[in-house]
């Protein structure tokens, strides 16, 4: 049998140029750029099969858009309306779902929900979470944060980032701090253990059986933590600790102290004692700064890692927990590595303070 001739494609030149400039353009449509180099192809003579080998695609996928030209031209070559109902949100209601949630809180609630915006204007709550999305809105989220009021504020950045980034010779950095009241919490029932398919269950509630107070000390250079339990965390037990420092640093080391303004690191009899150790130098945290202080990370890692879903029957219990976590630690210790420098802090801060006056402003007009 005879194979049937194709008919020439009798590309114009004003159609040669077009398809060349598809297929050669970066920003065309990868779709669009095969289909123009498909025509492109067919119209040197080649066969469906010819064609679909060079440019290794099936001959059906030839076939079709060589049709498609021959019937519609260039045009022929362009996605067609997709099938489907017509839009049915229009940009002012996508207007209206933004501001609404930015502007405007439910009636009985503090914030909306998919469900209860959709009843509001009328559409569905997948409709709603569409445009949520679009536009990077969580109304069921919260974050924190802190502002601290010290006027003191940038000399104290600086000084405590200029101790990370570049600490004196013949020192040491400890980041010192309490983690006050840890309680020695055993569950009502007997802890369920995890199994394939099941994760590890335990009750919701729970027995007290007493509380400890943790001091702890971070070197800043070598990740390794001093530590003391005490069942109060008053000037006298700060005072013992500041004493296990003294006697576990080397005599020709000064010891240069991150603190917080807790009121038992500034009484009298820690300032007299202070005074006759004239090695120690104190560098206390803004107000409300904290997150300076590397000691609060290594506090997350106890709590996460040996404290919250542990069990402790007795005080004495709980402290073993601790002890054996800070000799774990200290065994392969890895220091935190401090990369912002003081002028990036500070940026970053008045960045946000910025930005919130920005809103506020906006807001309320003034």
């Amino acid at each position: 049998m005879a194979r049937r001739r194709l008919p020439a494609l009798n590309l114009t030149p004003e159609e040669r140029s077009r398809l060349e400039d598809w297929r050669r353009r970066p920003t065309t449509a990868q779709a669009l750029s095969l289909r123009a180099r498909i025509i492109l192809a067919a119209d040197r003579g080649l066969t469906n099969k010819q064609v679909a080998a060079e440019l290794d695609i099936h001959h059906v996928t030839v076939g079709k858009w060589r049709e498609r030209f021959e019937r519609k031209r260039l045009d022929g070559l362009l996605d067609e309306p997709r099938p489907g109902a017509p839009r049915t949100i229009d940009d002012a209601l996508v207007e209206k779902i933004v501001s609404t949630t930015l502007e405007q809180k439910p009636a009985g609630a503090t914030h909306w929900s998919t469900r209860s915006m959709g009843r509001h204007v009328g559409i569905s709550a997948d409709s709603v979470s569409r445009i949520w999305r679009a536009f990077r809105l969580q109304p069921h989220r919260q974050g924190t944060f802190k502002l601290s009021p010290d006027p003191l504020l940038i000399d104290k950045v600086r000084d405590i980032v200029g101790l990370y980034l570049a600490p004196p010779e013949r020192a040491l950095v400890l980041c010192v701090d309490e983690k006050s009241q840890i309680q020695a919490l055993d569950r009502t029932q007997q802890i369920l253990p995890m199994q394939p398919g099941r994760i590890e269950l335990q009750t919701h509630d729970y027995r007290r059986h007493g509380t400890t107070s943790l001091f702890a000390a971070l070197d800043v250079a070598t990740g390794k933590v001093m530590g003391m339990c005490a069942q109060r965390h008053r000037s006298k037990e700060f005072l013992a600790f500041l004493k296990q420092i003294e006697a576990n640093v080397p005599a020709d080391l000064s010891v240069h102290l991150v603190l917080d303004n807790y009121a038992t690191h500034k009484t009298p009899t820690v300032k007299r004692w202070l005074d006759h150790h004239r090695r120690f130098h104190l560098h206390f945290t803004p107000i409300g700064g904290s997150w300076l202080n590397q000691v609060e990370r290594w506090f997350a890692s106890l709590t996460d890692k040996a404290l919250r879903r542990n069990v402790h029957r007795s005080v004495s219990e709980l402290i073993a927990s601790i002890d054996a976590y800070i000799a774990t630690s200290n065994s392969s210790p890895k220091p935190y590595r401090w990369t912002k420098t003081a002028d990036e802090i500070l940026a970053s801060i008045a960045g946000f303070c910025a930005r919130t006056q920005m809103h506020r402003t906006s807001r309320t007009g003034h």
